[in-house]
């Protein structure tokens, strides 16, 4: 398991719904979330070694911004 920090440009609750099915669907993908207080938008993801490039590619497609933290 690990557990993969990126920013993001996802402002509300609607823009968080829309890359929902996206992450919910994804086989190695456990949990995640996002925290709209931080000044990044920090998306959380919990998942099964998988590259943070995919998730970036995820969000890019449905038309965000999403760079992994290291």
């Amino acid at each position: 398991m690990q557990i993969l920090i990126f920013k993001t440009n996802l402002t509300d609750v609607n823009q968080i719904n829309a890359v929902e099915s996206s992450l919910n669907v994804h086989p190695d993908i456990y949990k995640w979330n996002v925290d709209l207080h931080d000044c990044d938008k920090i998306l959380r993801v919990v998942a099964n070694d998988i590259p943070g490039k995919e998730v970036e590619n995820l969000l890019t497609e449905a038309g965000y911004f999403c760079e992994e933290l290291k």
